[in-house]
């Protein structure tokens, strides 16, 4: 996964479910690390750029 396609907004798939059973998540920040929010419960994680490279399987189609 390169991780320059990634923007604000983009809508990610990770590879493992969150403890909710969502697997979909918003990126809100980018920069040094990645925030990104759950779109079934709205938690919000912080994770760093390789953190993010190993989890997301694909970017969703229905970009929002």
């Amino acid at each position: 996964m390169d991780l320059t396609s990634l923007q604000l907004h983009t809508v990610v798939e990770t590879k493992k479910p969150h403890p909710c059973g969502g697997t979909l998540w918003e990126i809100v920040r980018t920069g040094a690390d990645y925030k990104i929010r759950c779109l079934t419960c709205g938690r919000l994680v912080m994770l760093t750029p390789d953190e993010l490279k190993k989890r997301v399987r694909r970017i969703a189609e229905g970009n929002r």
